[in-house]
């Protein structure tokens, strides 16, 4: 794939899209994400084949959740509550080129008694209709001194909402 010129950048506040396309029914008002990230593809996320490496795509999801957590208000884990990804799941749907501007845009699936399943989007920040990949994870929250699963807590359930 050539690369392409990337001149735009992407903002946490850009327009959704459509879910349709992607097969995700998020919880609640199904277009409204959770938090909209933007990352821009590095060089060194390139693989041989000149595009990004699929395990790269983890690492986008896994900034993207991280910058989303960072802006949940009140506490989200403590000593005895902290989440872990119990489960991933990705439909890798096009190759990323470098250079690109991404958005990555999560989606409150559902919510459980200790558990959180995030849907995910990887798009074109310039192209919105170009969807890069798709899918969800799995949070449980967990005491790590027991290994045991603890109750979701609330600034979590009220951020999902």
């Amino acid at each position: 794939m050539s690369p392409r010129k990337s001149t735009t950048q992407a903002t946490p506040t850009a327009a959704p899209v459509a879910n349709d396309a992607a097969g995700i029914t998020p919880k609640g008002d199904s277009d409204t994400p959770l938090y909209v990230a933007a990352i821009g593809v590095r060089w060194r996320d390139l693989d041989a084949f000149n595009h990004v490496n699929n395990s790269n795509y983890l690492t986008y999801l896994e900034e993207a959740r991280l910058q989303w957590l960072s802006h949940v208000p009140g506490p989200w884990f403590d000593d005895h509550a902290m989440p872990v990804m119990a489960a991933s799941q990705i439909n890798y749907r096009r190759p990323i080129a470098w250079p690109a501007q991404l958005q990555v845009q999560l989606f409150c699936e559902r919510v459980g008694n200790s558990s959180m399943t995030i849907a995910h989007r990887v798009i074109d920040a310039e192209h919105p209709d170009q969807l890069y990949c798709d899918g969800h994870v799995v949070m449980v929250w967990m005491d790590p001194a027991s290994g045991k699963p603890v109750p979701l807590p609330e600034a979590i359930r009220i951020a999902a909402a």
